[in-house]
Parts: structure tokens; C-alpha cells; sequence
């Protein structure tokens, strides 16, 4: 018979005269219950004033100077440009998913306002946004909407994995986000 462990006769006759005597430990049974701190969902019209109040700073007449050429991409001033360079390179790893495919301009602003104020109540550093080709009408205007956003930091055409032309991978400044 093939020895399991791969030791030797004499290594295994060592091993036994070591532990000769030893008595086997009785289990005393207690179990370590992780401590869970509850999570309690915000009243449905929190939730509702969150939406209006995150959807408050987008205006359609606002034209923001984003660059013509390039990707889709926009970095608030002061920001560090290298996390404009890590959501190019997919870096971040989204963690909410917005998509925006079928959505009225209206409704769009409004989602995105929900999905800025659930990242700041989940503290989420990153999502991505899926406002698809179409008619390149919510394309166009979603950038332009972020961009007055005092709470994102940047955003960035998504890599393929994340949609590519078709997304935007975004950064929010949270809580955590604003200690680092």
C-alpha cells in the first residue's frame, strides 16, 4: 500500500511516540454569532426627496466645456487626473448599474438623481450608467447633466467589459470617498 502522506515508516513511528499520551480535546461548543448591525431602509419619501434634491442640479440649458475629441470624460476641477486615468483603464469595478434604455429625458434625469443619492446613502465610490447608442439624445445629454453634479468627480467613457461607448463609468464623492 502506497503511503498517503508521503513520509516515511520511520517519520511516522517518530510522530507517534511524540504524541504518545496526548488526550483528545472535548469541543465546548461555542459558536461565534457574527454581530449584524441593522440595516434599516429609508422611508419611501426620503427616498423621494433624495431623487428631487440629487436631480435639482441637472438643467438642460447648462452647456459644460467638456472636450469635442476623445472619449466621453470629465474630471471635476481639483480632482487627482490620475482616477480619470483608472476609470479609463477599468480600474474600478462598478458596484451600481444604471440603465437608462427606453427612458424619457425626464425620467432619465430622474434615475440618474436616484442612482447619485443611492450611492451616497450606500457609500458606493463607483457606478457605471448604460445610456446605449439610439439616437445618441441621452448620449449626449447625460455627460452634459454629470458634469453639473457637485458630487461626482469624474466619469469616463466605460471600457468594453462595462458597455464601452455605449456607458459611462462614474466616480461619486461619499463619506469614504472624502476621508481618503
Amino acid at each position: 500500500m502506497k503511503n498517503k502522506f508521503g513520509l516515511q515508516d520511520d517519520d511516522i513511528h517518530l510522530f507517534n511516540e511524540a504524541i504518545r499520551g496526548a488526550k483528545k480535546i472535548q469541543q465546548d461548543q461555542i459558536l461565534h454569532v457574527p454581530i449584524r448591525t441593522k440595516v434599516t431602509q429609508p422611508s419611501n419619501k426620503k427616498v423621494q426627496q433624495e431623487q428631487v434634491d440629487a436631480s435639482f442640479y441637472f438643467s438642460d440649458e447648462f452647456q459644460p466645456q467638456l472636450e469635442a475629441e476623445g472619449p466621453t470624460r470629465y474630471l471635476k476641477p481639483g480632482s487627482n487626473p490620475y482616477e480619470l486615468k483608472k476609470l479609463r483603464r477599468g480600474d474600478y469595478v462598478p458596484e451600481l448599474f444604471l440603465d437608462l434604455h427606453g427612458l424619457t429625458q425626464m425620467e432619465a434625469k430622474q434615475e440618474i438623481g436616484a442612482l447619485i443619492a443611492a450611492c451616497k446613502r450606500e457609500n458606493v465610490f463607483c457606478a457605471c450608467i448604460m445610456h446605449g447608442h439610439g439616437k445618441h439624445i441621452l448620449k449626449q445629454q447625460t455627460p452634459l447633466w454629470l458634469a453639473q453634479h457637485p458630487d461626482i468627480i469624474a466619469f469616463h467613457q466605460a471600457p468594453k467589459e462595462w458597455g464601452g461607448n455605449a456607458s459611462l463609468l462614474l466616480i461619486i464623492e461619499t463619506q469614504e470617498s472624502a476621508r481618503r
